[in-house]
């Protein structure tokens, strides 16, 4: 099991490496972000690391921050009990388009690669289970993974018990964590802008059974308003049963609209009746290093969003 270390000197983020190469034990540690939380560790040009009783640095250069297994954690008043995670796409072993953690199995790469980045990522966890990898269609089935034989084809998940891990894959798509203040119960969607449409939001806060004012949500990386121009179509379905979504598009220069992935959740949680709700913007298009986004780059990878109880 990756040992966990805490660096009290680094503010916020989380980085999980399973191996540096050579004879470097397996570890994951916690490090510093920087405060637009997007180079969190090139800022860093020494990190501590604990191997049994012992501090030793490492000097990183930047070629070789891209062997770890880097994984973002929720900055949320969550309680304990809840787990959950992003990665990104780094420390895995795909190769072009994919590099290198991708974990999304539809996307052409090859399937061993998948499997062996899938491993490295429930190793770095701690995961004693395989988290239940939706067939995402962009639609508001939601699976409930307590149940025998959950749902496959579906964008959303919930779970009650602590052996079922919520996944979804993402690469610009937004993943909306939820759980409830107890620490009883998890949720994950999938929340591109025809979920987000469709209602797939509104699908995962009823099927956690619960009274949403219990619920607090978590907004993950991705694409942000500068990069995510989209046509009329899109904000007319928007706008059709909620007038006030207007807000979240602006329009450019093409005549066309720069939709707030962002806002858009924020209003369809307060639909649902959440309104506690935390995560800054993150764009996926703007970070290649650590984000797969599928508008810059066409065919890529996936980076997991997963939620679970401990």
């Amino acid at each position: 099991m990756p040992r966990t270390v805490h660096l009290p000197s680094l503010p916020g983020g989380y980085l999980a490496a399973p191996s540096l190469g050579g004879d470097a034990t397996a570890f994951v540690t916690e490090f510093l972000t920087a405060e637009d939380g997007n180079d969190f560790i090139s800022r860093a040009e020494w990190v501590s690391l604990i191997f049994g009783q012992a501090f030793q640095a490492l000097r990183l250069a930047p070629s070789q921050v891209d062997h770890f297994l880097a994984v973002i954690r929720p900055d949320w008043p969550a309680p304990a009990t809840v787990r959950a995670a992003v990665s990104t796409r780094q420390g895995g072993v795909s190769g072009a388009p994919w590099e290198s953690l991708n974990l999304g199995a539809h996307t052409g790469d090859d399937p061993a690669h998948v499997a062996e980045n899938r491993r490295r990522l429930r190793e770095a966890l701690g995961l004693a289970v395989e988290p239940f990898w939706l067939d995402q269609v962009h639609g508001t089935v939601v699976s409930r993974l307590d149940e025998a034989t959950p749902v496959q084809v579906a964008d959303a998940a919930v779970a009650f018990r602590p052996d079922r891990v919520c996944a979804v894959l993402t690469a610009d798509c937004m993943a909306v964590f939820l759980c409830d203040r107890a620490g009883t119960r998890v949720g994950i969607a999938h929340a591109g802008w025809r979920g987000l449409a469709a209602g797939v939001v509104e699908a995962a806060v009823a099927a956690l059974e619960c009274s949403p004012r219990e619920l607090m949500a978590w907004l993950g990386p991705a694409i942000g308003s500068e990069a995510f121009e989209v046509g009329e179509e899109v904000r007319a379905q928007f706008i059709a049963d909620d007038a006030g979504a207007d807000a979240a598009f602006v329009r450019n220069a093409r005549g066309r609209w720069q939709a707030d992935l962002y806002a858009l959740a924020r209003r369809r949680l307060a639909r649902a009746g959440v309104d506690d709700v935390h995560g800054a913007v993150v764009s996926t298009h703007a970070d290649a290093r650590r984000f797969y986004s599928y508008r810059r780059d066409g065919p890529c990878g996936r980076m997991a969003n997963l939620i679970w109880l401990a």
